[in-house]
């Protein structure tokens, strides 16, 4: 099998989870960790590991073409885990040219650099592509997203997510290269950067700040615990079929507002507060533009044929996310820069 092997992203919130596993699970592979380091990318989320022997951290940018056809060539990576992404729906909506630039540009520089070092021969050589649930779009009332499901984006961060997946497949046609596909839904769990939703409110219950909710906050998605989802990663590089595409879900529908209402009365178990004190954080927003209604995904395919599923509920999940944070929050004040302050107050006041 593979052994060396590059995950882009590795320092960010996924990413870390999925080098952890790798690092710790296979002493024989080499793991390369290539991220740089932008807002929500952070070496403390791999402290533990960083000096382990067959663990490299590689600063680097994958739009840098040179830099990157420099590093392909000097480690001979055999394999790509590919999630380095911009990843926030709100932040592409006020930049998408950031998204197009490092989800669509940087997929392209790695697809090239991994084909001209390996074209004359891809035996077993994997290129493993994460993406996202939000380029099937959105459904109604009922349905679930299968691997079969049309593409239909509709925010520029989907959207730039749906081309370098169609850049992976095409490459996969026209060169040959060997690739697998993996769509997920929402991720959560510890080392998550305070933009995404659950964080985002266990530090503002923390520090009784308002909670934001969108719209009518009866928006609904599928929720997927990271230690399941790196879990997953993990079977799909090994056993996933050439080709394929995996849709990853937690079998976990939530309304946003039932999720945070959860949440709140968790926190105030946890901080020892008076009952549903937190829920008069709540706070209804102006809707974003192109919100999406409700995804859910049908993970049946990587249950039947690779034997994954969900190992916690949805309120297990929760539970052990709340605890690491209130464990840990130093490394949430740490993360909350005066940068992602401003965004912040920009977005949602």
């Amino acid at each position: 099998m593979n052994k060396s092997i590059l995950i882009t992203g590795g320092a960010g919130f996924i990413g870390s989870h999925v080098v952890r596993l790798f690092v710790e699970k296979y002493p024989n592979y080499t793991i390369f960790n290539l991220d740089s380091l932008t807002y929500a990318g952070n070496l403390e989320n791999l402290k533990d590991i960083e000096n382990k022997p067959n663990y490299t951290f590689i600063k680097a940018d994958i739009t840098d073409e040179a830099e990157i056809n420099v590093l392909f060539k000097k480690y001979q990576f055999e394999a790509v885990i590919h999630l380095a992404a911009e990843s926030h729906v709100d932040r592409s909506i006020e930049d998408p040219l950031a998204f197009v630039k490092t989800n669509v540009i940087g997929t392209m520089v790695l697809l090239n650099a991994f084909k001209n070092l390996w074209k004359a021969d891809f035996r077993n050589k994997l290129f493993y592509h994460i993406s996202t649930d939000e380029v099937y779009g959105t459904l109604g009332d009922t349905g679930l997203f299968t691997e079969n499901t049309s593409y239909d984006p509709n925010s520029p961060y989907s959207a730039s997510k749906a081309s370098s997946d169609h850049f992976v497949r095409a490459y996969g046609e026209t060169y040959g290269l060997p690739y697998v596909i993996s769509n997920c839904s929402n991720n959560y769990g510890q080392n998550q950067f305070p933009e995404k939703l659950i964080p985002l409110f266990i530090n503002n219950i923390i520090n009784k700040k308002p909670l934001p909710v969108y719209g009518d906050g009866n928006y609904t998605r599928d929720w997927l615990y990271v230690q399941d989802h790196a879990i997953a990663i993990d079977l799909v590089f090994h056993k996933g079929i050439l080709g394929e595409t995996y849709n990853i879900g937690g079998f976990n529908e939530w309304k946003n507002i039932d999720l945070v209402s959860l949440l709140c009365e968790q926190m105030d178990m946890a901080l020892k507060r008076p009952a549903d004190s937190s829920k008069e954080l709540i706070t209804y927003v102006k809707d974003r533009p192109g919100h999406d209604l409700r995804y859910a995904i049908d993970a049946s395919k990587i249950k039947n044929e690779l034997g994954w599923e969900p190992s916690v509920t949805f309120e297990q999940g929760l539970k052990r996310t709340i605890d690491w944070y209130l464990d840990n929050v130093d490394w949430l004040q740490s993360v909350t820069s005066g940068t992602y302050q401003s965004y912040y107050d920009k977005q949602y006041n």
